[in-house]
């Protein structure tokens, strides 16, 4: 049976929603809405293009009291255009709203406000000047992502931060246009770069940086290059084996993994009373010697016959 989004068991762990968001872009998502939140700004939470969802279950948990989060997609509506529409049969053919809310559903209690249709959707339903963070993972397309860089300005607070993603993958020529456009011609003022996304606001990101800068140089597994291009600072920042913050395991629980596994083959001797163990772990050890392969059980044999003779 062929395992479909739909059917694929429930997620018990972040990195089980299938997507792309590498752990270096997790570290700064949730240090830069870590420092909005320290320094009481408040905004509510908008992403273009969710996919299965992953790095919109991250944003969840970013929500404070009476901050809303909406999210844009197409799901399975029909695209605006004939580019589109082939972008998305080939890229996004399993997408569908239900796979998004059954993973988002399993880290949180209630679902954002969902949009589905076109990402262009947003300009007319999130108020202008209310969000603090907006992400733009949708089309990737020139004409499409120009329109919701500029509906990420619309909405943005004064202090906001915009994410694109791909601005520089090689498939993805329309993003890389539109990002370093708006960059040069549109007011946006980069605060870093990813591998995969170029992060920036309207404002003044010199502050933001100053702070970003000291908090890399500070961590063994993040590299860091600063460099000046057409009056704008372009702080580089790339992963050296760094790991994913920690985020809490979905309401269907720990992944079961190879050491859950192995333990729970000898956790009933350590259930019951001590006087007792020994024999448990005598009738596990004949239980083992009866199906291993007989060069291993000779080796288990030999093995306790040797621990005979020292006692």
């Amino acid at each position: 049976m062929t395992t479909t989004p739909e059917t694929a068991p429930l997620p018990r762990e972040l990195s089980d929603v299938r997507g792309w968001f590498p752990a270096l872009d997790q570290v700064l998502f949730a240090w830069l809405l870590t420092r909005q939140e320290g320094r009481g700004e408040r905004g509510d939470l908008l992403e273009l293009g969710v996919y299965l969802g992953k790095s919109a279950i991250f944003l969840g948990r970013h929500v404070q009291p009476g901050e809303n989060f909406t999210v844009c997609d197409l799901f399975e509506s029909d695209a605006p255009d004939q580019a589109n529409t082939r972008e998305m049969a080939r890229s996004y053919a399993t997408l569908t709203r239900e796979t998004f809310e059954r993973n988002y559903l399993a880290f949180h209690e209630t679902l954002p406000t969902v949009l589905q249709g076109p990402s262009s959707l947003a300009a007319d339903r999130v108020r202008a000047n209310s969000c603090r963070f907006v992400h733009v993972d949708a089309s990737h397309l020139y004409e499409h992502v120009r329109v919701d860089i500029a509906t990420a300005r619309q909405v943005l607070l004064p202090d906001g931060i915009v994410v694109l993603d791909d601005f520089r993958s090689e498939h993805t020529p329309g993003v890389a246009v539109a990002a370093w456009e708006a960059v040069l011609n549109g007011g946006l003022r980069p605060i870093c770069l990813s591998t995969q996304k170029l992060y920036g606001m309207w404002g003044d990101p010199g502050p933001v940086q100053d702070e970003l800068i000291t908090m890399a140089r500070a961590r063994d597994d993040c590299g860091l290059t600063v460099q000046q291009a057409a009056g704008h600072r372009l702080v580089r920042l790339r992963a050296r084996g760094m790991r994913a913050p920690d985020f809490p395991h979905s309401r269907h629980g720990a992944p079961a993994g190879p050491r859950t596994a192995a333990a729970s083959l000898v956790s009933p001797a350590t259930l019951v009373p001590a006087g007792t163990r020994r024999s448990v772990r005598s009738r596990a050890a004949r239980v083992a010697v009866d199906v291993l392969p007989p060069v291993v059980t000779r080796a288990v044999r030999r093995a306790r016959a040797r621990r005979r003779g020292r006692g």
